[in-house]
């Protein structure tokens, strides 16, 4: 039974733990869905004189220099894309190269499966055949074996985990 005090130590905790998660929930940024992609425009090109400024004509005074000719104004930035369209949804057609190895994968016949010892392999190395999970520590403390079936017949194994490593293990 919980004396009053403990009881309002354990209210205080609560109410401290509430608070603490409201603030997080307040200064952690929600998600916010992604804007619609918004289509880019690109900014006009301003027109550019094809030829300089013509001099002036030569019945105006030599004492005044002439005019440089205009500079276009430079262009407007083009606006930067969003995310949504800086990386597009088409998939990134595969290249030549990775063509060759699916076929090669396809085309290759079953990989080649490690085959343990029961009798010397480690029990890190037991742990990692397929669809064994942790069975390393209860194969290694029931050694030594004479047969593959012996994992049954001591009871070191299920059927059903037995059943899916008995292709990957040997007894030399």
């Amino acid at each position: 039974m919980l004396s009053g005090p403990a009881i309002l130590r354990i209210s205080v905790l609560l109410i401290l733990a509430g608070i603490l998660a409201a603030l997080v929930q307040f200064l952690l940024p929600s998600p916010v869905p992604a804007p619609a992609p918004v289509p880019v425009a690109e900014a006009p090109a301003e027109a550019v004189p094809a030829e300089p400024a013509a001099p002036p004509p030569a019945s105006e005074p030599a004492s005044q220099p002439p005019a440089p000719p205009p500079v276009p104004a430079p262009a407007r930035p083009a606006q930067m894309p969003s995310d949504a369209l800086a990386f597009p949804s088409d998939p990134v057609p595969v290249q030549q190269g990775q063509a060759e190895i699916d076929r090669a994968e396809d085309s290759a016949g079953p990989r080649a499966i490690a085959i343990l010892d029961l009798n010397t392999a480690s029990a890190a190395d037991l742990n990692k055949l397929r669809g064994g999970g942790a069975i390393g520590r209860a194969i290694v403390a029931k050694r030594p074996y004479t047969s593959v079936e012996q994992l049954l017949s001591k009871r070191v194994l299920s059927r059903a985990v037995y059943d899916k490593i008995k292709d990957q293990v040997t007894v030399r």
